[in-house]
């Protein structure tokens, strides 16, 4: 199963950390294959290249993350790559100027004026959307955790908001935004995107924002829950993740007298809450016991579940090493908030512009960098950007 990433970064003024509206500026100087506007003129987006192994992807996100931060630099820019920017501006920023945007922003007001967040979108290979609608039911129980593990956005118009992703409450304001039903197939699932549709409240299918979702122009399984990762180690670990999840739920449902789903997903987007408030240093609630347990507890739940697939992608070594990195460093979240306590706000941007780039302003534990295991031939080859003209993006 390749893979391949969305990530989406927040625009700064270098010297006063705050979020501007010139991502223009900084998307002229770059490919259009590779990076995109986005809702707001304050975001650009970045799509990687498909790949088969973590080693190319990491490359390919670290390669990225280059070339954006030298275009936004030349210009007195930066960018960030979190849930939300710790000095976003309480005045509404423009949208982008296209006329889907400006329909969005009238339609939905306050909830699209205060979209000034950033996710990172991980597309894993599926065979066919049938099998995507049935593994996007069995995969979403363990999606909060992987949001635990992205959670970046502690902070919100200047102030701390007590969690570690703002972002998932504002992105949960949206009609179709948080956990997803169970479809039986793809038939029931394209028919019930089109009921919202003619129902008026959504204008297309590309407003689909669900945890996960199948792509509507690829053979992906679409992974959305996640906030923007400053560390390109922790989206590598996230889609290591993803992609065993799917392929474990692949070969579950393969299995003969495999169980269809129970339909019991009420409690789902409670669990989202928790991880959205917690993050790595709280509680999460299990899945498998639908009790609350110490994060680290359910994390590796998680990992020893998915081993035998992670082995199979030969990403055993590569996933268990950052795991132990993330919990050891906690998430960004707690990163962030450390570096405000001890200093500023300011100091806090400074450390996620630097951990955008590859850089630690503050060194702890080393992140294990993603090395080739299998060499494979085709692992790196590079392939059209995954979102190049897709209208799925928020915003798309």
């Amino acid at each position: 199963m390749r893979i391949g990433v969305e990530e989406e970064f927040h625009v700064l003024e270098v010297e006063s950390g705050v979020l501007v509206p010139r991502a223009g500026q900084i998307l002229r100087r770059l490919s259009p294959q590779t990076f995109t506007a986005e809702l707001h003129r304050s975001t650009v987006e970045a799509n990687s290249g498909v790949h088969s192994s973590l080693h190319d992807l990491y490359t390919d996100l670290a390669r990225t993350r280059r070339l954006l931060d030298t275009a936004a630099s030349s210009l007195g820019l930066a960018v960030v790559a979190a849930g939300t920017a710790p000095l976003a501006p309480a005045a509404a920023v423009p949208p982008t100027a296209d006329a889907r945007y400006r329909h969005m922003v009238e339609e939905y007001r306050k909830v699209a004026d205060e979209q000034l967040i950033c996710g990172g979108q991980i597309h894993v290979d599926i065979p066919d959307r049938d099998t995507a609608v049935r593994v996007m039911c069995a995969v979403s129980p363990w999606l909060p955790v992987l949001l635990a593990l992205s959670a970046s956005s502690p902070f919100w118009q200047g102030s701390d908001t007590g969690y570690a992703s703002w972002r998932t409450l504002l992105w949960q304001r949206w009609p179709t935004a948080g956990p997803i039903g169970c479809f039986a197939d793809a038939a029931e699932y394209d028919t019930a995107v089109r009921d919202l549709v003619r129902a008026g409240i959504i204008s297309d299918a590309g407003m689909i924002y669900y945890d996960v979702r199948p792509s509507a122009h690829l053979q992906t399984l679409e992974l959305r829950i996640c906030d923007a990762c400053p560390r390109a180690e922790t989206v590598v670990l996230v889609a290591g993740l993803f992609r065993a999840l799917v392929s474990d739920a692949c070969e579950r449902l393969r299995a003969p007298g495999a169980p269809g789903c129970e339909g019991h997903h009420e409690w789902l987007r409670g669990a989202s809450w928790r991880a959205a408030r917690s993050g790595l240093e709280g509680t999460l609630v299990d899945p498998e016991t639908r009790r609350e347990a110490a994060a680290s507890q359910v994390v590796a739940r998680l990992l020893a579940r998915l081993r035998p697939a992670l082995e199979a992608h030969g990403d055993w070594q590569t996933v268990h090493a950052l795991t132990e990195a993330a919990l050891a460093d906690g998430s960004a979240a707690r990163r962030m908030r450390r570096t405000a306590h001890d200093e500023d706000l300011l100091a806090c941007v400074d450390m996620l512009i630097a951990e955008t780039r590859g850089e630690r302003r503050n060194p702890g534990r080393t992140a294990a960098v993603p090395s080739d295991p299998r060499s494979s031939p085709t692992g790196g080859a590079r392939r059209p950007p995954l979102g190049s003209g897709s209208p799925e993006a928020i915003g798309r």
